[in-house]
């Protein structure tokens, strides 16, 4: 080998190491926070082309009218019928306002809503049909939500469109019932969700305003594969309006395989939520169960409760990822709910690069809201562990708001290249047996331990 084929090799050689290294950084990126790899599906973000959907059965030509003051409920549902019965197909919401109670897709179709379509709730809960369901936890009748699907794979609702849940007339009773009694419970409360999605596969919803629901605004059970992106999820936090009460934005309930990416979310209640049962026995409830493999990332979080929050209604969640979010004013970050009367375990969470303000940053707290302890002999002791929170530039008024509890252990928590102001000033990591602190920085003070 002469010398010139050497320099050759040996540049090919740097550069074979060079693309090996680039190879095991992404390989690093794209673990779950147990090192099990993320599936290439979570890295596609390609949204439904809605024409490879099948026909497309727009709402106007089968004899629904544009008239915003007419309730067309059974309009619309022989529209959704007629595209199942033919085999399946695309109901598309043209421009203009079309009112709606309950409407239930079936499996092959799909819902398009046009920029300037909306599809607006009416605002009374007899237009709401008692079914089977999931509410906090339970599995117990209550009302349908404004948009269903049920055991459909391949499920879309797509369009820059509008689905608006109308939820003023919601919102203004909760609350009368609310001063009448302090304990008045959601449930109680007689409203519908917005969206509720059970046991499907496959789903993706897109670039839709999902606003103003009368309770949560997407509720998921039971699904998989889920995609929610460039979504626009709101309610409001403050008059003119009155505040829309538990106005969850995503609710996710014994699920796996979601991801959320680049929505905008602001809502008078938590963004996005993990549930799966309550109660002492809730472990041992089949329509309970886990969720895992929950990935949020490149959103905007404008005011919310919890960006990520685990509980109330919660047993068991695993590899759940938050990262390169905007954070303008959320109430807290990473909300860990631990419910007293609940077996509860929280395990493998990251939150990394992010930006912006909050009160409270990380709230670990026990939650007794509506609790109704029992006994057990076996009750598990609850418990969070490996929680890594890194890479942070945020404002907070308590970075650490986090108590201790004979009602759970909290264990393995990282804290990373961390810069905050924190008017708390509580960090305290010796609640955390096995807590790791490097780089962290608060109020322009590098701590030494």
């Amino acid at each position: 080998m002469n010398k010139t084929s050497r320099c050759l090799f040996f540049i090919f050689v740097l550069m074979l190491i060079g693309v090996n290294c680039e190879a095991a950084k992404r390989q690093k990126v794209n673990l779950w926070p147990d090192g099990t790899p993320i599936d290439a599906w979570f890295s596609d973000t390609t949204k439904v082309d809605v024409g490879t959907l099948g026909k497309q059965y727009v709402i106007t030509d089968y004899g629904v009218i544009r008239d915003s003051m007419l309730l067309q409920t059974e309009a619309i549902q022989r529209v959704i019928d007629k595209v199942a019965s033919n085999g399946g197909g695309v109901v598309v919401i043209p421009r203009g306002t079309f009112l709606t109670g309950s409407l239930f897709f079936k499996p092959g179709t799909h819902l398009h809503i046009i920029e300037g379509g909306v599809l607006k709730g009416i605002d009374a809960i007899k237009h709401y049909p008692l079914v089977m369901t999931r509410m906090e936890g339970q599995t117990l009748n209550y009302f349908a939500a404004l948009i269903n699907a049920d055991g459909i794979d391949g499920f879309s609702i797509s369009g820059r469109g509008t689905i608006n849940g109308n939820g003023l007339r919601f919102w203004e009773e909760f609350w009368i019932r609310r001063k009448f009694n302090p304990q008045c419970t959601n449930l109680e409360a007689l409203r519908p969700r917005l969206v509720y999605i059970s046991n499907c596969k496959n789903v993706t919803v897109q670039d839709v305003h999902l606003i103003n629901s009368a309770f949560w605004t997407n509720h998921l059970y039971r699904c998989e594969r889920v995609k929610y992106l460039g979504c626009t999820i709101y309610a409001p936090h403050e008059p003119p309006h009155a505040k829309a009460p538990s106005s969850d934005a995503i609710d996710l309930d014994v699920c796996r395989d979601v991801l959320v990416n680049g929505c905008d979310i602001s809502v008078n209640d938590d963004a996005v939520v993990l549930k799966g049962g309550k109660g002492t026995w809730a472990d041992k409830d089949p329509s309970n169960g886990p969720n895992s493999c929950i990935l949020v990332q490149n959103c905007h979080y404008g005011f919310v409760h919890g960006c990520v929050t685990l509980g109330s209604e919660s047993i068991y969640d695993r590899n759940i990822v938050l990262r390169n979010c905007q954070v303008d004013e959320a109430v807290r970050v990473l909300w860990l709910k631990m419910r007293t009367d609940t077996p509860q375990h929280y395990e493998y969470v990251t939150v990394e690069n992010l930006r912006g303000t909050c009160r409270s940053f990380l709230v670990v707290r026990p939650w007794t809201q509506f609790y109704k302890p029992e006994e057990r002999d076996d009750m598990p002791l609850s418990q969070s562990n490996d929680i890594v929170i890194r890479n942070i530039v945020m404002k907070c008024n308590n970075f650490f708001d986090v108590g201790s509890s004979e009602k759970y252990v909290l264990k393995n928590f990282t804290f990373e290249n961390i810069q905050v102001s924190d008017k708390k000033n509580s960090f305290n990591p010796s609640l955390i047996e096995n807590a790791v602190v490097k780089n962290v920085e608060i109020n322009a003070e590098r701590l030494k331990l």
